[in-house]
């Protein structure tokens, strides 16, 4: 580890701010790189502060230096732990857990990890505290997701105990604020489904995730046939039988290029807006018995993680404000919709299932509204 920050010297209730004033969304991006590696970071909210280490990178010898007083959960994981009553768990927001003498690693992985649940069938009891600093506490769970780890973190009342980066609450709002995308390049790219391809790239200063737009045809004055399709390593490219993202992403292709002319926006969102990592996480609980829906929860994360407000940035970057969706989630025509994206028409998209996709796309139909 590199040398550590120590506290700021405005205090805990400190804003990070950037030499015009503005909120340094940086700070964010570099809290994003730190938990990445593994290190404490600070997360400044409106009335204190919290210094956090995530758990799934913890080791005691680290934890011995950072002296952790509880975990921070998100409010899904504690519901599967049955730490909300009936009402927080139908809004959950995160739960902090009081750390009892057993402080180590393996512990918070046992209570943050869902693929250790059958392993460790009794975790508690538990005691748990105030949050203190509740917007602090939202934002990091945010943090989280956006860094790609379990949204588990171990918390450090001690104001010495040292940390890697520092941010504040209004820079996790601001890091991901899809206006911040812009065109940096496009080129002709003749596809497999279409010779007549545009590849455009969009990227922001803050996220190093680079979305793309592939627009087929000729452009004219109707709306154009649009997809979003969000990443899916496991499927676009290697091929995975476990769902139909891969089959979906090439017959969009072939439709598209069938229109007078569309556009795929490919959102590097994978696993829903967790991430790989925990995608792959929420496979082994598939394997567990769990459908998609449940592994989420049981993950910490909730069903829907997607951003379509950059879905919305993309098109109108591109002068698009209506279009003819290609869906079968109804749920993408309205947050499409609630971003200014007029929706003329949804065209479903149909595909054979396998025997490893049935009880996938089952479970889309039936839990997530998903239809024909």
């Amino acid at each position: 580890m590199g040398q550590a920050l120590g506290p700021h010297p405005a205090g805990d209730g400190v804003s990070f701010l950037s030499g015009d004033g503005a909120h340094d969304t940086r700070s964010a991006a570099r809290a994003i790189d730190a938990l990445r590696r593994g290190w404490p970071v600070r997360v400044a909210g409106a009335a204190g502060a919290l210094r956090l280490l995530p758990v799934e990178s913890a080791t005691d010898a680290v934890l011995a230096g950072f002296s952790p007083d509880a975990l921070l959960i998100s409010g899904e994981r504690a519901a599967t732990l049955k730490l909300t009553n009936q009402l927080a768990a139908a809004s959950p927001g995160p739960v902090r857990i009081a750390l009892g003498s057993d402080r180590t690693a393996a512990r918070g992985m046992a209570i943050a990890d869902p693929a250790l649940d059958l392993a460790n069938p009794m975790k508690g009891p538990f005691r748990t505290d105030p949050l203190g600093v509740e917007d602090a506490a939202a934002a990091a769970i945010v943090l989280a997701r956006h860094a790609g780890v379990l949204p588990a973190w171990f918390v450090s009342d001690d104001n010495a105990a040292p940390v890697e980066a520092e941010t504040s609450v209004t820079a996790i709002a601001d890091y991901a604020d899809p206006l911040r995308l812009t065109i940096a390049a496009r080129a002709r790219l003749p596809v497999e489904a279409s010779e007549s391809g545009e590849l455009v790239a969009y990227r922001s200063r803050e996220d190093p995730r680079e979305h793309v737009a592939l627009i087929l045809g000729q452009r004219d004055s109707s709306p154009p046939v649009v997809r979003l399709h969000s990443e899916c390593l496991t499927g676009d490219v290697l091929g995975s039988l476990k769902c139909d993202c891969g089959p979906q992403l090439h017959a969009a292709l072939h439709d598209i290029a069938g229109a007078p002319w569309g556009i795929l926006l490919y959102l590097r969102q994978e696993g829903r807006g967790i991430g790989l990592i925990n995608k792959l996480r929420a496979y082994q609980l598939q394997d567990q018995g769990f459908d998609t829906v449940d592994a989420n929860t049981r993950l910490g994360f909730p069903v829907e993680a997607r951003d379509f407000g950059i879905a919305a940035r993309m098109l109108s970057l591109l002068g698009v404000d209506a279009v003819r969706l290609m869906t079968n989630n109804p749920e993408k025509v309205a947050r499409l919709e609630k971003e200014g994206v007029r929706v003329i028409e949804r065209l479903p998209l149909a595909l054979p299932t396998n025997v490893h996709n049935e009880r996938y796309l089952a479970t889309k139909r039936d839990r997530t509204g998903h239809q024909l």
